[in-house]
This record gives structure tokens, sequence and C-alpha cells, in this order.
């Protein structure tokens, strides 16, 4: 179907793919029509809309060049979606020729209108809601300008927070309280001063055990309506502030049982994006389905099953399709996790980085990741204890690989998917295995019908029969061949066969034998009907080390415009040659990326994919430094290059979007530096000394050990002083909070020779900073400011503000210790002021926390109380939340001892809730703080 796309920027969509209309004025008479659509559109009316009141001389003939060129665009778009849609001359004027629902506008209204039929408790009202709301791209109109423009963005931004709202409302009747939280969030950041938003992300908060932020969206949603409209918040906002004060459960919360598992930790929903047109499967379906039967009520082990297959045989469509089926029997959760166990290109996910990730699903806080991958595994397995939680592990190489990540709690569910018979956990763990074997040839010919059509199928069985032998019973050969089919509706498959049949004449069979010889072929054939761009960026896209790619990095790979590639990835998608796994990012399928290596090795000099490779390192590389940059204000010690044209540097504008693009985007950085190209040894030191913080603040410490090692082989192939120095000062880091401070000190004394040695002041202060916190970790009261004052003089010395502010708090932390409080004062206050200088936000909490501590030793409690106060607001504004905790409940310690017994029990109380949110264990020294303070009288 061809479609009017308003809500967001204009667009023409023809049977799922953007055509381009062009120039801003252009999709401003486009817009001007289809807001009318079915009814004609006078020239004057066209020319206000488009120009306002002073529209220029030339204006009507303007608009007639423009509806002429829209005319052909919509002819080209027909040509793609089979069903077309076009601007014919009325009445003086012109009328866009289209059914409303073909404008996503109108299609909204409509979906909105059939929701006042419903009853407020009728689940289909969330249902109709949510796809109304799916319409919404973005700003409506995005990039047009103009009065006309303004106005209908307003009034339809107006409907768009009145559907929000009835969403909301609807969803918490019926939904899952958990996955409305983060759409709540985008709504409201939208939507600021909506007060029905704000109750909604309030009352799913508290339902899923976040009362703590609940609380905190009240306090920041009164401010705002005090500072912007000079107002309080409704009743119905306060009455549910107050409910919650209290510990009362809403009528939407789940059951208590379950409310009382997910407070602990995260519900993780990790499932990729669901398989569209899945059919063929029906008797392992079936299989999973009765394995899952029997196992309920079991009070044995948990039930894993393994599927095994060979290679494009669609092991993971049948594992995450059956997943989202049955995603009700799992209320707590589903897990996901690639294991990788045959990339082409070796990268292997290693049991320590699977973890790791389910960890930080399950909302654990990097300062309780233990170290060590056993250590890992035991909270794993205890976060799932009580918990019914499907976690799903694809790809998987061998059992070794498998066994760390299996859950021990009975109720919990893995499935797991490998090329292999995983025999080896059928005998030890009694697992249930599943073969999957190509599909027979009516189940193809059902997979056809199904996404081609079952007249179109029917009509030609001697084209179909051989469409099927050549894709050999593979699903993944099916999905190529059917893209393609479907983008030519007026083709006969006969046409289609004959064309499989020539690409099989020129080629041989897939290395390694384990493939069939048909499916390279239908590979060849898919492959060659590409526009040339994008057969290119296909080729270059096997250069990329995975696991997944986004648009930029796409673009720095081929030297293009990011807007450019974007069109691209659309084709490669829409051939079933590219997955976009997730909501832009982007992955091959390995047997895919095998044949694109071929291609790239074939048709693309070593000039070109060296170049590509630049581009992408360049990319990478500059990227992670502009977000280091903003998440350590520090700087690094690293000189870069400039980066090649095309590269394509990501330049984040704040802490936030600094924070989001490495947390993104490090699974890449880290393959980059565990499997270096040859000649990017200079990239590869480089980016692990970026990462290093990134890493560290997170939790990261195996990767990071990992990534040291390889950065100090690079940088001694390439002969490099600051490579090695950097190395160094990783490694020492990574030993250090892996519990091995032997080795960690020889690697940070080792790092300071060589920085010593370059003269680099930062890397000294960088490296005595980390001695003086391992001194006081072990006890070593003078070596700790020892090192911290040597950390402070190199600070100075290379003028590093934030760096300096860092190490004159240390310093005054360790004094209030030692009872020399007014020193301790002076130095914290002149670190205070050096941070705000250099806008050092998490510094700032940090340095705020100490001067709480020093006010509130001196006796001068209302001190105390506001930079307590000001750090706890700075710890949840960083993420933070564990030191938020601890900060929260030195501030109600601070409020009892200036007598405000109210604002103690409040600030306890929410210290409370946010440490049962963490999930903290009951011997937890915060928890057992927070737990007495609060049994000492009862809460006001």
């Amino acid at each position: 179907m061809m479609e009017v796309q308003l809500l967001g920027p204009v667009e023409l969509s023809a049977g799922g793919r953007t055509v381009e209309v062009g120039p801003p004025q252009r999709r401003t008479v486009m817009a001007a029509l289809a807001v009318d659509v079915g009814r004609p559109v006078a020239v004057d009316v066209v020319i206000e809309r488009v120009w306002g009141p002073r529209a220029p001389d030339g204006a009507r003939g303007a608009v007639h060049a423009h509806v002429a060129r829209i005319r052909r665009v919509c002819e080209q778009g027909a040509e793609t979606a089979g069903e077309g849609l076009g601007v014919v001359r009325r009445s003086g004027g012109y009328l866009l020729e289209a059914r409303p629902d073909q404008v996503d506008v109108y299609r909204f209204r409509q979906l909105v209108d059939q929701t006042r039929t419903a009853g407020p408790a009728d689940p289909e009202r969330a249902r109709l809601l949510r796809e109304a709301l799916d319409l919404w791209r973005g700003e409506p109109l995005s990039g047009l300008n103009g009065e006309w423009a303004a106005r209908m963005r307003e009034a339809w931004r107006r409907q768009h927070q009145d559907a929000a709202v009835g969403w909301a409302r609807a969803e918490l009747r019926h939904g899952e309280p958990a996955s409305l939280i983060g759409p709540l969030t985008g709504l409201l950041g939208e939507y600021p001063l909506a007060e029905p938003l704000a109750e909604a992300l309030m009352r799913a908060l508290h339902d899923t055990g976040r009362s703590a932020e609940a609380l905190d969206c009240y306090a920041t949603m009164r401010k705002r309506l005090a500072e912007e409209l000079g107002t309080d918040t409704g009743a119905a906002l306060r009455q549910l502030h107050q409910s919650i004060l209290r510990g009362h459960r809403s009528a939407s919360a789940p059951r208590p049982e379950r409310t009382a598992v997910v407070r602990q930790t995260e519900r993780p929903a990790q499932l990729p994006m669901a398989v569209r047109g899945f059919t063929g499967r029906d008797g392992e379906l079936a299989r999973l389905a009765a394995i899952l039967a029997s196992a309920e009520g079991e009070s044995a082990a948990v039930v894993i099953s393994a599927v095994s297959g060979m290679a494009g045989v669609g092991k993971t469509a049948l594992a995450v399709h059956w997943a989202r089926r049955v995603e009700r029997a799992f209320p707590d959760g589903q897990l996901y996790v690639n294991l990788r166990g045959f990339d082409p290109q070796g990268s292997v996910m290693p049991p320590t980085e699977a973890v790791r990730g389910f960890l930080d699903a399950l909302g654990v806080r990097p300062e309780r990741v233990p170290p060590g991958l056993e250590a890992q595994v035991g909270l794993y397995r205890s976060l799932l204890a009580g918990r019914r939680m499907l976690v799903v592990l694809d790809n998987a190489r061998d059992e070794e690989q498998v066994r760390p990540l299996l859950p021990g709690a009975v109720g919990c569910m893995a499935l797991v998917t490998s090329r292999n018979r995983l025999t080896g956990l059928a005998a030890t763990e009694g697992a249930h295995l599943l073969a999957v074997d190509p599909l027979t040839p009516d189940a193809a010919r059902g997979v056809l019908a199904e996404r081609l059509g079952a007249g179109r199928v029917a009509a030609e069985p001697e084209a179909v029969a051989d469409v099927v032998t050549w894709c050999a019973g593979l699903p993944l050969a099916l999905a190529v061949v059917s893209a393609r089919a479907a983008a030519h509706p007026r083709q006969p498959l006969r046409t289609l066969a004959e064309q499989l049949r020539e690409a099989g004449g020129r080629l041989d069979a897939l290395d390694g034998g384990e493939e069939a010889s048909q499916v390279r072929a239908v590979f060849s054939w898919s492959y060659s009907t590409l526009s040339r761009p994008a057969a290119r960026l296909f080729r270059l896209l096997a250069l990329h080390p995975g696991p997944d790619v986004d648009q930029r990095a796409a673009a720095a790979l081929a030297g293009l415009e990011p807007e450019r590639v974007r069109a691209l990835l659309a084709e490669l998608t829409g051939g079933h040659l590219l997955v976009e796994h997730a909501p832009g990012r982007y992955a091959f399928h390995d047997l895919l990326k095998v044949y694109a290596g071929e291609l790239v090795t074939a048709y693309d000099d070593e000039w070109e994919r060296q170049a590509a490779l630049h581009r992408m390192m360049d990319h990478y590389l500059h990227s992670a430094r502009a977000a280091d940059v903003l998440v350590t204000p520090q700087p690094n010690p690293v000189e870069v290059s400039a980066p090649r044209p095309g590269a394509n540097a990501v330049r984040p504008e704040d802490y936030g979007q600094a924070l989001a693009w490495l947390a993104a985007e490090h699974p890449v950085l880290l393959e980059i530096v565990r499997q270096p190209q040859p000649g990017f040894d200079g990239h590869v030191w480089r980016l692990a000394a970026v990462l290093t913080t990134f890493l560290d603040r997170h939790g990261y410490w195996q990767a990071l050990l990992t990534a040291a090692h390889s950065a100090l082989v690079a940088a001694e192939r390439e002969a490099s002083l600051a490579g090695r120095a950097g190395a160094h000062r990783g490694l020492g880091l990574a030993l250090d909070r892996l519990k091995c401070p032997e080795p960690a000190r020889e690697h940070y004394l080792r790092a300071l020779e060589l920085f010593a040695a370059l003269g680099s002041e930062a890397g000294q202060a960088r490296t005595h900073q980390h001695l003086s916190r391992m001194s006081a970790v072990h006890g070593n009261s003078e070596l700790v400011l020892e090192h911290a004052y040597l950390s402070l003089e190199h600070y100075r010395a290379a003028g590093d503000q934030a760096g300096q502010a860092a190490a004159l708090n240390h310093i005054g932390w360790r004094q209030a210790h030692l009872g020399d409080h007014l020193r301790a004062l002076a130095h914290c206050e002149q670190a205070l002021e050096l941070a705000r200088t250099s806008g050092d936000v998490a510094g700032q909490a940090h340095i705020s926390d100490s001067l709480g501590y020093i006010h509130h030793q001196l006796g001068r409690f209302q001190q105390a109380v506001d930079h307590y106060r000001q750090a706890a607001r700075l710890f949840h504004a960083t993420g933070d939340r564990h030191s938020e905790v601890a900060c929260l409940l030195c501030l109600g310690d601070s409020h009892h001892s200036a007598g405000q017994l109210t604002a103690a029990d409040e600030v306890w109380a929410r210290a409370l809730a946010l440490a049962t949110e963490l999930g903290l264990p009951d011997d937890d020294p915060l928890r057992t703080g927070l737990n007495d303070r609060v049994g000492e009288r009862p809460l006001t």
C-alpha cells in the first residue's frame, strides 16, 4: 500500500519503503494537499499554507511545478507498492486521490474514534490507542516552517497528548506496569506539564516497586508547574503522592506475590523483534509447548530445551517466535543473548560477557557486581530464584559456553539454539533435545503462500516447485526469495525461477560443505538485483566487526552521508539481506556475512577495503573520545589525529547522550579492540584508553582486562610509549578492581614510569589517583595522602580543573576521617568550586556529599542538610543510585540531628524504597542502617 506520512518527516511510503518527496517546500505542498485528502484544495489555499500571507510573485507557478514532481514521485511509488495515489486538477485547485486511511493523521483519528465505543475496562481500547500512537514517528511535519505548519503541528500534538493519556490509563488496567515505564518517561519528556501522564508514570513506578522514583517524579512535576505556570499540582496527583508515601498499593498493581519479586530487580524484556510471516513449524512449536506444559508444577531443576540444526534452517526465528507466544507464562521477564558461536570472524562471546549483560538487564549496579565469573554466575542465579523467567541462549557453540548461563531456579526455562546437537546438556542437565530440519516442500510452499499470497502461488505450481528446490527448505533462503518476489508483484514466478537457475549455474557450493549449494545461488540472485550503492554497502558491511551496526557507522564504511545510507539500509532489510534486529541497529545472518565477505574480497580492491576500514575506525575512535570527554571531564592523555573525510563521528551534546552512545556501542568497540585489523594498532590502543573510564565505572572489569591486554600488544607492535603507558594503567585498574592488588600495583608503577618519560602530567595524575584509592581500600593511610597530593600536583601542572577537584576532595575526605575537619572543609570547598567551573557533575555530587559529612561532624546540621540534598539530586541525575541511597541515609541523619523529625522520616523512607528497588540484600550495611532508623519510631 502507498501512504502519506505527516506524523514525523513528510514522506511517502510505498510497500514499506520510503520514497523521497523532495525539498521542504515540495513537502509542504504535499502536506497541504494531504490534510484535505479526497477534497479539492484551491491553489490560493495551497500558496497560503506554503508561504503565508506574503507569498512571492512566482508562487502559483512554483505550486504547479511542485505538483508535477509530486505526481511523478507517486507514479514511481505505485510501481513498488502495486497500489498508488495521485494528484488531479479540480475546481481551480488540486485534489489528492487517496483513501483517508492512506494518510497517517487520518488513520490516527480513525483509531482514536474507534475507542469511543469501547468502555474504559475494554482491553481493545488499549490496543487501538497503542496502534494509533505507533503511527507517530517524531515531530509532525518535521522540518517544515511557516505559520500553517506550526498551527497543524500544535493541534496534532494536543490530540497526541490526549491519546497518550487514554492509552496510559487503559494499559494500567490491563498491561504490565514495568513495560509502561519507558514509553511513559518518553511521553512525559514530550509533554512535561501533562499531569495525567505524570500520574500514570508514578503509578507504574510504584506498582513495580520503584516508589522512590515515583516520589522523585512528583517532586519534579511540582517544581516544574511552580516555575513555569505558577501553580501547584492537582488534587489527583497530590492524593497519589500521599498514597505512595503511606505505602498503599494501587488498584492497577500486580498481585502481591509477583510484586515482592519484581521489587527486588528489574523486569527485563530482551527478546528481539517478532518474526513477521512466520509459518511452517507447527510440529516444532507443538513439541516446545509440550515441554513447557510438562514442566508446570515441577519442583526439580530448571527446564532446558536445546534446539539444533544447520545454518539458515530457522532456529533463531523458531525460538523467538515461540518465546513471544509464551511471554505470559514467564511474567517476571525474558533474557536473550546472541552468543555468536559461529561468527564468521571468530568473535565468540565468552560466558563472562554474557552473564555480565544479564546482570545489567536485571538492574544490578556496577558496584554490586562481584569480580570473577563464578561469583557473577552465583549472583545471576540468586536473582532468578523465586521468579518465572525465560532465558534464550541463541547461537551457542558448545555446552561449556552455555552452562554458566543456565538458571538454577525452579520455574525458569532456558531455550538454547545451536548448529551442534548439544547432547552433553541432555546427559548432565537433563535437557530436551529438538532437531530442526529443513522445511518439507509442502511447508516451504506454505511459507511462500504466506508471504506472496495463496493465489499467486497456486497459479504457478511448477515455478513454485523450482523455487522451493533452489531454496533447499531453508527459511533464510525462502525469505530472501519472497522479498524479491513481493517487490515485483506483476512479475511471473516462472521468471524468478529461471533467474535462480541461471545464478546457480554460475556458482559452486558454499564453503564448508554444511550448507546446500543452492543457498549461494539465492543470495547471488538477490544481490544482483540491488542498486549499485546498496550492493556496495552490503559488501563493505562484511568488514564491520559486529555484533551489529547503526546508520552512522554504516555511512562511515561507505563514505556516504547518513541520510543517504538510511535508504540503502532499508533496501537491504527489505530484501532480507540484513536484519534490523533492534530499532536502528542492523545485523547479518552468519551465512550472509560469509557471502558478503566473499564479495568484498572479490570486487573491492585492497585500497578500497582499507579506506573503508580507516573511515570506520576513525568513526568509532573519535565518537568514543567525544563521549568520554563528556562522561569524564578530566582530559584524556591520549592524542588522536584528525578523522578521515566521511568518518561521520558522533558528537554527543550532553552527559546523557554520551553515556547512551557508549552503552549502545561498547560491544562493537570491544570487538574492534579484541580482534584488531592489520595496520590499525594505533586505533586499537587509543580506543582501549578512551574506553577505560566507561568500562571501570560500569563494572566491566574483565572486559577492561582483555582490552588492556590487546592494547599493550598493539602498542608494543607500534613501539608507542603512550600506548604502553595507557595499557599498563588499564591493566592496573582492571586487576585492582578484580582484587589482585600486587600485580595491579606493578602495572600502575610501570604506567607512572612511562607517563613520566613522556612528560604526561595528566597520565601521572590519574595513575596516582588510582594508587591513592587502592591504598585506602587496603588501609595504608600514609600512602593514601601521599598519592593524593602527588595526583593534585600533576593535575595542577596539566591545568585540569576537574582532576584537581577530584584530588582535593579525596584529600579532604581522608582528613575528615582523621578528625582534621577544618582543613578538610577548606579542601572540599575549593574542590567544589573547581568542579562547578569544569562542569563535572559526578564530581560535584561526591564533593557535596563530603561537605555534608564534614558539616555534620562540625555540628552544623542545616549546612549538612543543604549539601546532602544537593548531592542526592546530582547522584540521581548521573544515575548513581547506590550513592544516592547512602547520601539519603546521611541526609536523614542530619535532619534528625537538626530536630526535623518528619523530614528525617520521609527521607529515610525514600531511601529504603530505593534500596529495595536496587535489590540490596538484608545484610547490606546500607539496608541494615535504614531498617534500624525506620524502626526507631513510627513514620509520620
